[in-house]
Formats: structure tokens, sequence, C-alpha cells
């Protein structure tokens, strides 16, 4: 398929010298549109995707000169390409006319085999640019993509010290509140569901999950099967980290209660809540990871694997940052793995 022809302006008062041009140019090829005066070569500027102007100097109400500064003043006009044309051949002019911006300048009468020449030296030039111009802009739609990747990866303060070349990343936070929440059976009651079907739920509950993240302004850390792991207070520390976990966990609960694999049985989740210290970094250098250490998150993880289905079982930790805002109910004295007796609480909702 061939491309479409170069679409050159002539903008000339003299109806003499624009038939001549014409003629010529189209004989060569080019698609030729003509205006007699300024006015009308900026409008047809503006309405129509030029490739090159060939602009007369002299003429009335509005010179070449002045159709030149108005063009190159104008950012979405600035590019076309300009040849100035002109009975005056001084130095000067010329001068002039390359400082305001035009690529060259031809004097009249023309000479065919240099005007081609001028031309078809300006047209490349163009073509080079414009082909430069769509490589830099695909380039930054593939650097756009490749950021917003790093972001749904990492937190965006973490990706930032990423890219100006923090090699090793590992920070110490004193007080954030980390949440582990898991569906309860879920797998032996998603046995019948196939792959498909299966990941199609588990996008459906963790997509609304991220939407609370976001709108908490709280960090999803990672899922690992139909687990879920969020934490409030880092990497951007906030006196409120504690109550907004309660009111994601809160919404959760609910949200999970509306989804069922069969009629009559509502999914249920555990979930667990701790307050407390943390090591957070990236891990990888491939597969980018951000994630947590430490005994608050070891307990977060406990309070749900040593958790009731349907409830939100706390620590004393956590207990205490919320007890003035929310309702619970003590569970008493758990034992729990690795950390031997502790007390627990669920989470009930917010006071009236």
């Amino acid at each position: 398929m061939n491309a479409d022809p170069d679409r050159v302006l002539i903008v000339d008062d003299n109806e003499v010298n624009r038939d001549l041009l014409v003629r010529r140019l189209k004989r060569q090829g080019y698609d030729v549109l003509v205006a007699s005066n300024g006015f009308e070569a900026l409008e047809l500027m503006r309405s129509t995707p030029l490739d090159l102007v060939l602009l007369d100097i002299m003429m009335p109400q509005m010179n070449g000169y002045q159709v030149l500064e108005t063009l190159k003043a104008d950012p979405a006009l600035r590019y076309i390409p300009v040849i100035m044309i002109s009975a005056v051949n001084d130095i000067e002019s010329i001068v002039r006319c390359i400082e305001l911006g035009a690529e060259d300048y031809l004097s009249k009468p023309f000479n065919p085999v240099l005007l081609r020449a001028r031309i078809n030296a300006c047209l490349e030039k163009k073509r080079l640019r414009d082909q430069e111009q769509a490589y830099l802009k695909k380039l930054a739609a593939e650097q756009e993509k490749s950021e917003q990747l790093l972001l749904n990866i990492l937190p965006a303060p973490i990706a930032a010290r990423l890219k100006q070349g923090e090699s090793t990343i590992a920070d110490s936070f004193a007080d954030v509140t980390v949440l582990f929440a898991d569906i309860v059976n879920f797998t032996k009651l998603s046995a019948n569901l196939s792959p498909s079907e299966l990941v199609e739920i588990l996008n459906q509950i963790f997509s609304v999950f991220d939407e609370l993240a976001e709108r908490y302004e709280l960090e999803k850390i990672k899922t690992i099967g139909d687990a879920y792991m969020v934490v409030g207070g880092l990497p951007t520390p906030r006196p409120d980290h504690a109550e907004a976990i309660a009111e994601m966990a809160l919404e959760m609960q609910q949200i999970v209660g509306d989804f069922s694999l069969k009629p009559g049985q509502p999914l249920q989740m555990r979930m667990g809540i701790n307050t407390g210290p943390v090591e957070a970094g990236v891990i990888g250098t491939r597969k980018f990871a951000y994630d947590l250490w430490g005994d608050t998150v070891n307990t977060a993880n406990r309070m749900e694997s040593h958790g009731v289905a349907g409830k939100i079982q706390v620590t004393a930790a956590t207990y205490e940052r919320l007890r003035d805002k929310y309702q619970f109910e003590e569970r008493g004295v758990i034992e729990v793995k690795s950390k031997g007796k502790m007390t627990a609480y669920f989470l009930i909702g917010r006071k009236s």
C-alpha cells in the first residue's frame, strides 16, 4: 500500500507565482494547498495536517516574517518546516528568516532542480523527526507501563527509591498493624470448581479487598492461595493505622459473607490482627517482593490460624489501641503456637 503524498502549502499573494509552484509540485507527486495571504495560511495550518510550507516574504497585511513568527510561537504548529521564498536575495533577509526558525530560503525565480532538492531535504528531515517523535512516544508509553507494573508490585515510595538506584531497601517501623485473612475451608469448598472458576472467584474477592486497601490507604503485601495480607502504618507512618485496619477488616467480613460457592453456604474468613514493630524491605533482584518480618507479623499470622471462622481475632496490643472506639468480645486466654498463652479478643464493630 502506497503512503499518502506529502502535503505542501504554498503561501504567496501573487497568483502567477502560486500557479507556477502548484504545477511543478503536483508533477513531482505532492499534495498541494494554496493560500493567498498570511491569515488564510495560518487558518489552513491550524485545520489541516501539513508536511511543508513554502512562504513568501513580501505580502500585504501580514508579511512572511509575521506568519513565521506566529507559526513558531504556536506549540501545535512550530514543528512544521518552512522554506521562505522571496525575490529579495540579501543576506540580512536570509539571516532573519533562519533566526525566526525557517528551515531554508529560496530566491525567485526558482531553479527547478534546486527547488526540488531543497523541498526533498526538508521533507526528509521532517520524516526523520516524525519517526523520532513516534519512537519517543512509544518509549514513554513503555516506560509508563513498566512503572505501573512496578507500582502494582511495590509501594510507590519504595518503587521511587529503587528507581533512584538503591540496591538494598530494609527499614524498621516501630508501630504498624498487620492483618492476615484466610477463607475457611476454601480448598474443600472449591473441590468441584474448575481452575478458571476458582481463580475467577478469588480474583473477585481480592479485587474488592484491593479497593478497600486503597480507600483506607493501607498497603497490601501479598496473597498466598486464598490468604490475604495487608498492613497499616508503612511505608509511610500514620497514627491511625490500627483504626484503618479495623475498618477494612469489618468490611472484608461483610463482603466475604456475600459470596457463596454453593447455595446456602456463604463463605467465611478467619482474620487475625496484631500491632507492633516490624522490619520491611524488598526481596529479590528479578522478581521484586516487598515483605515484612518480625514477631509482630508472626503473631498476627497466629491470630488468624488460631482464630474462629467468621471472626476477627486481635491481640491485646491491638485491643488496647481500639477499645475506646470499637466493640470487642473477650475470647480469653488461648494457647498459641510458638508463643504460649495469649489473651485474645474478637473485634465486633465500631461503637455507636
